[in-house]
């Protein structure tokens, strides 16, 4: 039994596991961030969705005018939303993947490009930049995902 919990213990003290919980890190943090980027412009642009956020500008009909979607408020969540989508996928899969033992160099690779591609994927979504900005750093991070899911696979199952 102890035998077993050694090599978990170098699997998690590996620069893999190392280099997957640096990225995985990032791209949550940035995740987070885009709560604090909606709360910023749901505050900026008075723009609420329950009534009790809008008690500080008054009470009644004077608060109700708060109640509110507004456009960029709804491109935030909307990236938000796809970080979600995106992101708590690649770190099931990426910590799948980073225990079942990838040549450093690669692993790198599929987490370098991951969160390069979220990282520019949230940058056209906010500015907006002109597609297919947006639809190609979606598609390259989804790639990547299953990129790792294939190989996990590929180890587990021997596909």
């Amino acid at each position: 039994r102890s035998g077993k919990m050694a090599k978990l213990t170098q699997l998690i003290n590996s620069e893999v596991f190392q280099a997957y919980a640096t990225y995985a890190t990032i791209v949550l943090l940035k995740m987070m961030l885009m709560s604090l980027i909606t709360a910023y412009f749901r505050i900026t642009r008075k723009a609420f969705v329950n009534p009790e956020d809008t008690a500080s500008f008054g009470k009644g009909d004077s608060a109700k005018k708060y109640l509110k979607t507004d456009p960029d408020v709804e491109r935030v969540r909307r990236g938000h939303l796809n970080d979600l989508e995106n992101i708590v996928p690649f770190v099931g899969i990426g910590l799948l993947y980073a225990l079942s033992g990838p040549e450093l160099s690669t692993a790198l690779l599929h987490f370098r490009i991951f969160a390069g591609a979220r990282i520019l994927h949230t940058f056209a979504y906010l500015i907006p930049l002109p597609q297919p900005s947006r639809g190609l750093s979606w598609a390259v991070g989804y790639a990547v995902t299953f990129s790792m899911a294939y190989n996990v696979l590929k180890m587990v199952l021997f596909l």
